[in-house]
């Protein structure tokens, strides 16, 4: 069976990997670009599942699922490609204020009490606890946290290469600068010549929605913009042996290289910036960077002498009117299949999508 794979970023790429280990498979996977060059280039990589506040369903089951296969793959990934993955294993700390605290540490605590049920732990911390663990926090506007030790932070495109040279050593084939110019169920037109294949998926992020249309069956994908701020800083913020990700008010502050180098710098986002009502993507709003950046200096006073090395932006796909992510065979297309629009999830849903696809093939 020959299968057509369009779009190589987090989530194509981790798909071609997962079906590169099906015996019988042909693969072909498809981008016009280099991988990891749209969404998944700006992305974080800051993989909030246990942390979340979904606790049943599919969306609880894909988050836990991930989680736990990426503990699988990056040392598989980093054998096969000799790549090193930058993947914080230290967790992920979310900062709580007083006002977030008396309106919701039961909610919290309850919240613990459910996933050391399902396995997994999650710690209410007070301000001591706080002050001890991670000294560089402004203690009198943040005087609580929760730690969640088992969720994740990694770099998004070192992961992707490492996918893809993973997939490759499987006997995927990669075709990177070839544009799809049109296709039906069976035949795919790209700047590079006609293929038959029996099966596609298309991961293209915002390219789904062109590609979508040429069946007639338009999945609608908005971007939505998000700046990030790279601080050069010369040492790690707190205790160099503790160094989590750590999130208060939706602003992110991650460790550069963690697992490979010592922390001495951070990068901080992001701004979530929707497009206008015609679904265009504005330019980026500098005034909303400087709040995410004043934002992390008021939790972390010492970011205020760092140095900004970068900004950059990425658009997110994020559907219009539905859930995210879309997962499902096209309508009308037996053997047309999509997995897009993972809008802020794309590195963290990546491994669950990829079993999901799967499953659906095999």
């Amino acid at each position: 069976m020959h299968i057509a794979i369009i779009g190589c970023g987090v989530v194509g790429a981790a798909i071609a990997y997962e079906l590169s280990q099906v015996p019988g498979l042909k693969i072909t996977v498809f981008d016009s670009k280099p991988p990891a060059q749209a969404s998944t280039g700006a992305a974080l990589g800051v993989l909030m599942g246990i942390i979340s506040h979904k606790t049943k369903g599919k969306a609880w089951r894909m988050r836990e699922q991930s989680i736990a296969t990426y503990s699988e793959w990056v040392p598989k990934l980093e054998a096969v490609s000799g790549r090193k993955i930058p993947f914080n294993r230290q967790g992920i700390l979310m900062l709580l204020t007083p006002e977030e605290i008396s309106k919701g540490e039961s909610q919290w605590e309850n919240l613990a009490a459910i996933r050391a049920k399902q396995g997994w732990q999650l710690e209410v911390w007070d301000t001591a606890k706080l002050k001890q663990a991670c000294p560089q926090l402004n203690t009198e506007q943040i005087t609580g946290a929760v730690y969640s030790p088992c969720d994740r932070q990694l770099d998004p495109i070192t992961l992707t290469l490492a996918l893809v040279d993973a997939a490759m050593s499987n006997g995927v084939s990669f075709k990177f600068g070839v544009e799809v110019n049109g296709f039906s169920s069976h035949n795919i037109e790209t700047s590079a010549g006609k293929i038959s294949v029996d099966k596609v998926i298309i991961s293209a992020g915002l390219g789904s929605t062109a590609l979508t249309a040429q069946l007639n069956q338009k999945i609608d994908i908005r971007p939505v913009l998000g700046q990030a701020i790279h601080f050069h800083i010369g040492h790690a913020l707190g205790n160099p042996d503790f160094q989590p990700a750590i999130t208060g008010n939706d602003v992110h502050i991650v460790p550069c290289g963690a697992g490979i180098v010592p922390a001495t710098d951070y990068w901080v986002g992001a701004t979530v910036e929707f497009p206008n009502t015609e679904g265009y993507s504005l330019p980026p709003d500098t005034e909303l960077l400087e709040s995410v950046k004043q934002q992390a200096i008021s939790f972390c006073p010492e970011l205020k002498n760092a140095t900004i090395t970068r900004t950059w932006s990425g658009l997110r796909p994020r559907p219009e009117g539905r859930p995210a992510p879309i997962i499902e065979k096209l309508p009308g297309y037996s053997n047309i299949l999509v997995a897009t629009g993972h809008y802020r999830n794309g590195v963290l849903l990546a491994p669950a999508t990829a079993v999901t696809i799967r499953e659906m093939i095999i």
